[in-house]
């Protein structure tokens, strides 16, 4: 059923809106998902701060056109769904990848930062470990120089005290001896 002139202004408004707030956009084929299965798939995405929309494909064409992007025809071509990620893409590239093996959902591709991805390479984000945990690892390997140059202050402060203690130790035997001998 063709829509309305006013109605795909409302969606070309609303799709360039949603484009304006990501961080990235994630393509998948829908096609043989029931209804349950799409559901389940948006309570998932909207868990990780994002959202899903099925979209027209024309008119999706020509927003990205419009952005100076540039995508493969091929993943504007039969029904698709994009993701579109207000924060992180890689936790919404996790779902995707994970609810991938258990149905008929089928990844096409993603931009990030007007960079194109194949499917490939969302999987690849996919993988990646949350930002918590890269910035953990950041964090720990900010502080390994640091750690180590206390270490080897530390080091070197806990020989003088040896030395320090070691001669102390001579002097009290020193000092028991001669009064041994008086």
């Amino acid at each position: 059923m063709a829509i309305t002139k006013e109605r795909k202004n409302e969606l070309v408004e609303h799709y360039r809106t949603l484009m304006g707030q990501s961080q990235g956009m994630l393509f998948v084929d829908y096609r043989g998902l029931r209804v349950n299965q799409m559901e389940k798939l948006r309570g998932a995405i909207r868990e990780s701060g994002s959202s899903i929309y099925v979209v027209k494909n024309r008119l999706m064409k020509l927003i990205l056109e419009e952005a100076g992007m540039t995508t493969p025809s091929i993943w504007l071509d039969d029904p698709t769904a994009i993701a579109f990620c207000f924060k992180d893409v890689p936790p919404v590239a996790k779902v995707m990848t994970d609810f991938t093996k258990d149905s008929t959902l089928t990844i096409k591709g993603g931009i990030v930062q007007k960079s194109v991805l194949s499917a490939d390479q969302v999987r690849a984000l996919a993988d990646l470990p949350s930002r918590e945990v890269l910035l953990g690892q950041v964090l720990g390997t900010i502080n390994a120089p640091a750690s180590q140059v206390v270490g080897v202050v530390a080091g070197g402060i806990r020989q003088v005290l040896n030395v320090l203690q070691a001669y102390v130790d001579k002097l009290e035997e020193g000092g028991a001896s001669a009064t041994q001998t008086a």
